[in-house]
């Protein structure tokens, strides 16, 4: 096996990022954002905004990422930059909600798009589709790039077909709201609100970060994938908002969770609403694929460094860590098997928020012990680190009084990763004496 079969390249790294990026969040998000901010300068600003945040944070996982060069995302970086337990926290919300709690809703959404037309209960589509996917990341990381390749260029493309036909047909009415109204809106709660939306609908900028030990040249590979895929998806973004809004009135879209299909079916007919069904279907695939592919990588790199969870440090001959993959696919079938996941999700929103604006802290961290400017420098250092920062804490407070119930739970699940922190060393420290 040589080595470039063990590695990806800049297409994939850059797939994997748009992929996680672009889920069910931008087809549904805008219906909630209506509800109070109606202005379609509010709209463009708040997806602005998210874009902004976005960059800055691809800026500093690029920087932390070519200096300490190593697979796990937050996990590592925190572990270096701060404490290890910071580090452990992180890779514990990772494993137990951070990457199954979303496959398993996307698995869901997939059967409940396309049961009806395949004539197959949606949980049956959704368990099969996971376990399928799983093994596929389970043969090589070959196989992983072909599908994750394959799936991100028909989202893109179908996305694209959107956008253009979108953009092109006369409407007759549309949901277009150009007055002076903005000025009083994004100052407004209701904006705070829309706000966390747009961030949960461009999370995923971080994606590559988590397979640093896979990505050939990552000192130069890693902040091209991170900022061109993040980019990408922003363009996209704002141009599927424009779409929505042209091609619908407010009352036909305010508060509604099927954007996607309502837009389509006003583009295209009641067929095109059928069709889009399965486009979608085949978006959640890709996201599926790639969280699939990242959240392992950083269940492998805590195993390899705390004695607890050595089992799942194990890689095929192909490099692939076939037992967190499978750790991971057990967890997701748990959550979508319970059904119990939809408010985990909500809660994990403000520990991982949490945990992303600690490691791009970080950076002032790497700056000062980088002394020889090893790998990638963010430009304009350190205003994206500050834009980031202040937007996030803008999300975690709005969380924290919005929704103490869901906060609190995802806080409590921190004191459980403690507990099993403590534990882990205990057992280390047994079995090193052993």
């Amino acid at each position: 096996m040589t080595k470039a079969n063990n590695t990806i390249g800049l297409l994939t790294a850059t797939a994997i990022v748009i992929a996680n990026m672009i889920g069910a969040g931008i087809f549904t998000s805008l219906g909630f954002q209506l509800v109070d901010t109606t202005n379609t300068w509010s709209i463009i600003i708040l997806w602005i905004l998210g874009a902004l945040m976005a960059m800055c944070g691809a800026l500093s996982y690029a920087e932390l990422g070519t200096y300490w060069q190593r697979s796990g995302g937050e996990y590592h970086f925190l572990s270096k930059a701060f404490h290890p337990l910071l580090g452990y926290l992180s890779g514990w919300v990772s494993l137990t909600i951070g990457f199954s709690a979303p496959i398993a809703l996307s698995a869901m959404a997939l059967g409940k798009y396309i049961s009806p037309y395949v004539k197959t209960p949606d949980m049956v589509l959704a368990i099969t589709t996971i376990l399928i996917i799983s093994f596929f990341h389970s043969l090589s990381i070959k196989r992983s790039s072909i599908l994750q390749n394959t799936t991100t260029i028909l989202k893109v493309s179908l996305i694209l077909v959107l956008i253009y036909f979108g953009l092109t047909k006369t409407s007759i009415a549309s949901a277009y709201l150009w007055d002076q109204s903005w000025k009083e809106e994004i100052i407004l709660p209701a904006f705070a609100v829309s706000f966390v939306y747009v961030t949960f609908s461009y999370s995923g900028w971080n994606a590559a970060a988590y397979i640093v030990d896979e990505i050939r040249d990552n000192r130069k590979n890693l902040p091209k994938a991170l900022l061109l895929g993040t980019a990408l998806v922003s363009v996209l973004y704002l141009l599927l908002n424009f779409v929505f809004l042209k091609q619908n009135t407010i009352e036909n879209i305010r508060g509604q969770l099927e954007i996607g299909q309502i837009t389509a079916i006003s583009l295209f007919g009641e067929k095109g609403g059928e069709l889009i069904s399965f486009g979608i279907a085949l978006m959640l695939i890709s996201s599926i694929s790639a969280m699939v592919w990242a959240g392992p990588r950083v269940t492998q790199v805590m195993a390899e460094d705390h004695q607890l969870w050595r089992l799942f440090s194990k890689k095929t001959k192909n490099k692939v860590p076939i037992n967190a993959i499978w750790l991971q696919t057990v967890i997701t079938l748990l959550l979508l098997l319970t059904g119990t996941f939809e408010q985990v999700m909500i809660y994990s929103g403000f520990v991982l928020q949490l945990f992303a604006a600690l490691a791009v802290a970080g950076v002032f961290v790497a700056r000062k012990k980088n002394k020889s400017k090893i790998g990638f420098r963010s430009p304009f250092f350190p205003i994206p680190q500050i834009i980031f920062l202040v937007l996030s804490l803008w999300v975690l407070i709005y969380l924290l009084f919005a929704q103490p119930l869901e906060t609190g739970l995802g806080l409590l699940n921190l004191v459980l990763g403690f507990l099993v922190y403590k534990f882990d060393g205990f057992y280390g420290k047994k079995v090193s004496d052993s």
